[in-house]
């Protein structure tokens, strides 16, 4: 008989962790006649006028300005965008690479983006169809598919949400029951403990804090000669590891990554000789 293959997540921020720099900044905000700055400047200033959410600010602000200048922004167009943004050194060939190694030692990946970032440019990136899901922030379109208001936006603490309803198995953002559901541990598909979330800095807190505290496996990122930010996350019991992003083989992230795959395999084996 075949033995079940062991399920396994790795959870990833994208903006700073995947990617460097912000997303929006690819594409959307130059088309805008906006510098990254003159966009992310009136944003924060709205957010603190209303005393708003810092991710709704960003998203209606990117609705106001396409109005200003008459450039409806469709989901299309997001997604041309996203063709745009960069990754660091090794994202392309890290799913198929850490796959493989995973399923010698019988475990199966899944590997899911939690974003404050916009799902749709996401879903242009080249490594959209290597994740499970793609949790992120993500716009209401009218009948002319242009964007006209938040549908969904992830910020520091909602991110959580999308932990547990990996655990839960219940993928569907529309089930708000299923997520909220008393499910005992034992019989949850995905164990937080076989989980990894990484991350590059304060956005992804609650998350690590949250996944530490289940006994998972906690990873803060950081863009070369950019440590500090990271190695607080650290220091403050946020993050086990702090790694520069490069994805390559044989760095940090791929030893960190391999060492939790081994230690998920060992338990297992333990647990099934503590049945015979």
């Amino acid at each position: 008989m075949m033995q079940k293959l062991i399920p396994m997540a790795i959870c990833y921020d994208f903006d700073g962790t995947l990617s460097p720099g912000n997303m929006q900044e690819y594409g959307f905000v130059k088309k805008l006649g906006l510098t990254p700055e003159e966009f992310w400047n009136t944003a924060n200033i709205l957010a603190k006028e209303h005393k708003a959410d810092d991710i709704l600010s960003y998203m209606k602000v990117t609705i106001d300005e396409s109005h200003k200048r008459n450039l409806p922004i469709t989901r299309e167009d997001f997604m041309e965008y996203g063709k745009t943004i960069k990754l660091y050194r090794g994202v392309e060939e890290w799913f198929d690479r850490i796959n493989q190694y995973a399923l010698k030692q019988g475990i199966k990946i899944d590997h899911y983006i939690i974003s404050s970032g916009l799902k749709e440019m996401l879903e242009g990136t080249s490594i959209a169809s290597k994740f499970t899901e793609i949790f992120a922030s993500s716009f209401w379109y009218d009948e002319n598919g242009a964007a006209v208001w938040p549908a969904i936006a992830l910020n520091y603490t909602s991110k959580t949400q999308y932990l547990f309803r990996i655990n839960k198995g219940c993928l569907d953002i529309t089930d708000t029951e299923g997520v909220n559901r008393h499910v005992d541990k034992a019989c949850r598909p995905m164990p937080f403990e076989n989980m990894i979330y990484i991350g590059d800095g304060s956005t992804d807190i609650p998350c690590m804090a949250m996944l530490n505290k289940a006994g998972g496996h906690t990873m803060a990122v950081y863009k070369k000669g950019q440590k500090q930010k990271a190695m607080q996350l650290n220091l403050d019991g946020r993050a086990h590891m702090v790694a520069q992003a490069d994805y390559s083989e044989n760095t940090n992230i791929d030893k960190f990554v391999k060492a939790v795959i081994d230690s998920i395999a060992a338990d297992n084996r333990l647990k099934i000789t503590r049945k015979l």
